[in-house]
């Protein structure tokens, strides 16, 4: 097996290894078009804002890019292609600010003009997005599918399943503080990055902000990496970052409509368990009680898994303290013998009127049969209950949250 290079961190001539307040960190790929000029939009931005900096190029170049930038002042960290959100995960033993602003080589964003976000971070803010909706765009910079259609979609759907109030979630300017962001535990390896970035600063509930930025059409001369790749990588690009929101937000999809179905179901099971109901002109038998009674376990197991989905998503493991109150193994021992045993007595009279009938059907469904449904959904749901508590107090215990109780 071939092993992967160590990152090998080049200093340009005259650079101090100590701490700065600000870090620039930007990965870089076949960029010397553009490279050199935009490390001096960089050392004019921190002038201007008047903060000590560094400039970080995280680079996998085939040309002369890092040469390129360590000639005009930044540092480059050379590291194998292994994705852009690989990049910044290989940059952080590298970075000596303790804010980062992260962003693209090709002079697209202006990183001349850096103090609105240094006004944020020295008012508190951890997780600062750029948003070019906000700011301008240059005519021709973002191709029309981009603009009115891709960007707006995927930004109301990952406001809408985080409850978040972004404009512009693909803005490739952000800022972050070291601390948030070596919490967040970064895992994406490629564009999904920004995705889960953004997710997972709602999980750890980051104080978060917008800055307006310009962004512009790209310099003669340079391709972007979307159109090397091919015609589909914009549709690929926004498929992954879609698949980060669905992956990371399964408790959206999971606890919230578990917990309706599960009233629903039960609510009207219960409503049931003494026999038919008429409502208006409208009749409920056995039949419907059936179908109430699998929308409630069909609803318990998703609620049970949104609440699991809750833990995994919690980088800091607050939700798991939270929700172990609740599924405690001595407490689910408990709680799950006590809706067993009701739900044997409840079976009970059915199961003595078919022994007395000679292990035959009644002829007729009476109270006893609804009774008897009511008694095998609690049975169900004391045993989805009871087995989830053993996986949930597995997962505790693995992650050193605490000793069973």
């Amino acid at each position: 097996m071939t092993e992967t290079p160590a990152p090998q961190h080049v200093l340009p001539a005259g650079v101090v290894q100590e701490a700065v307040e600000l870090s620039i960190v930007i990965p870089a790929m076949n960029e010397e078009v553009t490279i050199g000029e935009f490390v001096d939009w960089c050392r004019e931005g921190l002038a201007k804002a008047g903060v000590p900096g560094q400039v970080l190029i995280v680079d996998s170049s085939t040309d002369r890019t890092p040469e390129i930038a360590v000639e005009r002042g930044a540092e480059v960290l050379r590291v194998p292609k292994r994705g852009l959100g690989r990049a910044y995960i290989d940059a952080i033993p590298f970075i000596r600010g303790k804010w980062i602003i992260m962003g693209d080589a090709d002079l697209t964003y202006d990183f001349r003009d850096l103090a609105s976000w240094i006004e944020h971070f020295r008012r508190g803010d951890e997780f600062i997005m750029g948003s070019r909706f906000k700011g301008s765009i240059e005519a021709d910079a973002m191709p029309k599918l981009h603009r009115y259609f891709g960007t707006p979609i995927t930004t109301w759907l990952l406001n809408l399943i985080y409850g978040t109030r972004f404009s512009d979630i693909h803005c490739g300017m952000r800022g972050v503080t070291l601390d948030a962001f070596r919490r967040m535990r970064m895992r994406s390896q490629s564009w999904q990055y920004a995705s889960e970035m953004i997710i997972k600063s709602v999980h750890l509930r980051l104080r978060t902000s917008e800055v307006p930025v310009h962004f512009y059409k790209d310099r003669e001369g340079r391709v972007s990496n979307l159109k090397r790749i091919g015609w589909w990588a914009p549709w690929h690009a926004a498929w992954i970052s879609v698949q980060a929101m669905f992956i990371y937000g399964a408790d959206f999809f999971l606890f919230w409509p578990g917990l309706v179905m599960t009233a629903i179901g039960l609510a009207a099971s219960g409503l049931l368990a003494n026999g038919p109901i008429v409502i208006g002109n409208v009749g409920f038998s056995l039949h419907w009680m059936l179908l109430f009674l699998l929308v409630g376990v069909v609803g318990f197991q998703s609620l049970l898994t949104g609440v699991l989905a809750k833990v995994l998503y919690d980088p800091e493991r607050h939700e798991a303290h939270r929700w172990h109150r609740w599924f405690r193994f001595n407490t689910a021992v408990l709680a799950s013998a006590g809706m067993l045993l009701l739900g044997a007595v409840a079976a009970l009279e059915l199961v003595t009127e078919y022994v007395h009938l000679g292990y035959r059907l009644p002829l007729e469904i009476g109270p006893a049969s609804y009774r008897a449904v009511a008694g095998i959904g609690l049975c169900l749901l004391a045993a989805l209950y009871f087995t989830f508590s053993l996986v949930f107090n597995a997962l505790y215990e693995s992650t050193g949250q605490g000793r069973a109780s």
